[in-house]
């Protein structure tokens, strides 16, 4: 992005304004800048004012403490369909006894919890009005690094702040709280503060290509956001299901090193796979017999390395559709067929 503040007001000699001091004009290339700046402008703006409306400030409280459960802010939302479907983060609504949509155009309204996907810190809150300002999901596997990206939100109880910046990184990856691995994820230069959570990451023609979720503290022009593809997907999961589905085996594992000759004589070529801790008694993978100490080396022919392989596999693979799990165990190597079930 261009120095805006370099701009100089040059004086131009010319016959007719040879001797009117102050007579000036602008240099062609400072020209240039200033429409450009004229343009960026103009592109926030209409973001601004068309997604604007859609964003709402989250409000918690517990109304069984007194005057303590007077509602707070606690993060930002935008809603998605004009009947009061309104997309934030899981950290934001977690928990809370009560929830409160307040709007740009000081009116209020009380929300109730659709769902909540913790894997992808994603939730979905109905506000019980009608006939409400909404944005669109765009498509966040077209975003190019480089590319402008308009935050809006409620940082520290400052409601509707809008703050820009560019795509630094696309494919970023970010542990949730319950451990599991969220991919695909925006990092972003636009000024995020607590409360921006769960507020929406526009591009300039005012689609939400992510939901804003987190930053690193101490940071400065690092923040991420949830992808609107993922964003898309457990929204549907949460208005059909009110939860995400996810096919399961059953077990706990962890990243471990195959030993070189066993990797040799069972020509595999795989240097890690994903041994077996634990194995719920009645879960798919035992009925199939899968034992603790099992290595896990691929599932459905594709190789495994790490737990994060099998999530990511799993997160796609249909509920109660057989597939084969390849293990070893000792110095065989095996082939076990299991049937996912959902997780719970």
């Amino acid at each position: 992005m261009q120095n805006f503040n370099h701009h100089v007001l040059t004086l131009i000699d010319s016959p007719e304004g040879a001797h009117k001091p102050g007579r000036c004009t602008v240099r062609s290339s400072d020209s240039t800048d200033v429409e450009f700046l004229d343009a960026y402008s103009r592109a926030v703006i209409t973001v601004a004012d068309t997604v604007g409306p859609a964003v709402v400030s989250i409000a918690v409280g517990d109304p069984s403490a007194g005057n303590a459960g007077e509602p707070t802010g606690a993060g930002s939302g935008v809603v998605i369909a004009p009947d009061g479907y309104i997309v934030t983060n899981h950290h934001v609504v977690h928990q809370a006894k009560r929830l409160t949509a307040l709007f740009t155009d000081g009116s209020s309204a009380a929300t109730t919890l659709v769902g909540a996907d913790p894997a992808t810190d994603l939730a979905v809150i109905r506000a019980q009005a009608s006939s409400l300002p909404y944005a669109s999901l765009g498509d966040s596997a077209q975003m190019r690094v480089g590319q402008l990206v308009i935050a809006i939100g409620n940082p520290l109880g400052f409601q509707s702040t809008v703050s820009t910046g560019v795509v630094s990184a696309l494919g970023r990856a970010l542990r949730s709280q319950q451990g599991r691995l969220i991919e695909s994820v925006i990092q972003h230069t636009a000024p995020l503060n607590p409360g921006n959570s769960g507020g929406p990451l526009v591009d300039s023609r005012g689609r939400v290509v992510g939901i804003n979720t987190a930053i690193i503290a101490m940071a400065q022009g690092i923040g991420f956001a949830i992808p609107a593809n993922t964003t898309r997907w457990v929204l549907s999961q949460l208005l059909i299901h009110g939860r995400v589905r996810r096919a399961s085996l059953g077990i706990g594992g962890r990243e471990k090193p195959l030993d070189r000759r066993l990797a040799r004589f069972l020509q595999l070529d795989a240097n890690h796979a994903v041994e077996v801790i634990y194995s719920d008694p009645v879960g798919p993978a035992a009925k199939a017999g899968l034992h603790k100490g099992d290595l896990v080396i691929a599932i459905a022919d594709r190789p495994v390395a790490n737990v994060d392989d099998l999530h990511r596999f799993l997160a796609e693979w249909p509920i109660g559709e057989p597939l084969i799990l390849t293990i070893v165990r000792g110095n065989q190597r095996l082939e076990l067929e299991v049937i996912p079930s959902e997780a719970a």
